[in-house]
């Protein structure tokens, strides 16, 4: 079996191939523009985004967004990760957070897989943690710099290695993997 795994991010691409890998499913990059969606979830920006490709292309097609989330600042960044991370970065959150105790904080994708001409299956996955008190490590890419997941004391940006694969989108991807091999069997 093949899937298009729809990102400009090659870093998700090494993820997801390294994931699908093990159950034999070959992961093609299909580097597609397609309109920014405005909802108020990722499951719905990724469910109509992925029905949109999928029936415009012929293809099967797998999709994400996600986006981290910020329980003392009622969520944000949220759905607005991306577009805020691009104009303050990390240092935004930071400055957000200088006066602010609580540090709860979790990543959260939706994963989308659709096929032409059907309703896309959306799968989610989060990973809970606490934002730093200040950007620290190199690594990975967003707000990993910040992120601190649960049973650590680095962030993502001082553990993760390119090789390394965020648990977030592993809870994701396993659920849609779970969904191939009984939709396979069917």
């Amino acid at each position: 079996m093949k899937i298009n795994l729809v990102t400009g991010n090659k870093n998700k691409v090494g993820e997801y191939k390294r994931l699908f890998s093990e159950e034999g499913i070959e992961v093609e990059h299909l580097e597609i523009d397609y309109p920014e969606l405005r909802h108020d979830s990722f499951e719905e920006i990724t469910k109509e985004a992925a029905e949109r490709v999928s029936d415009e292309t012929g293809k099967v097609v797998v999709l994400e967004d996600g986006g981290f989330f910020v329980e003392s600042l009622d969520g944000f960044p949220g759905v607005s990760s991306a577009y805020f991370f691009k104009r303050l970065g990390s240092q935004g959150i930071l400055k957000l957070m200088q006066d602010i105790d609580e540090r709860r904080c979790y990543y959260k994708v939706a994963v989308a897989y659709c096929e032409p001409g059907e309703k896309a299956e959306i799968f989610v996955g989060e990973e809970k943690g606490r934002v730093a008190g200040s950007e620290k490590g190199e690594n990975g890419w967003g707000y990993d710099n910040i992120f601190i997941p649960e049973g650590s004391e680095q962030t993502y940006g001082e553990i993760k290695k390119e090789e390394d694969i965020c648990l977030f989108r592993q809870i994701a991807v396993k659920k849609l993997m779970e969904f191939l091999t009984r939709h396979r069997s069917d």
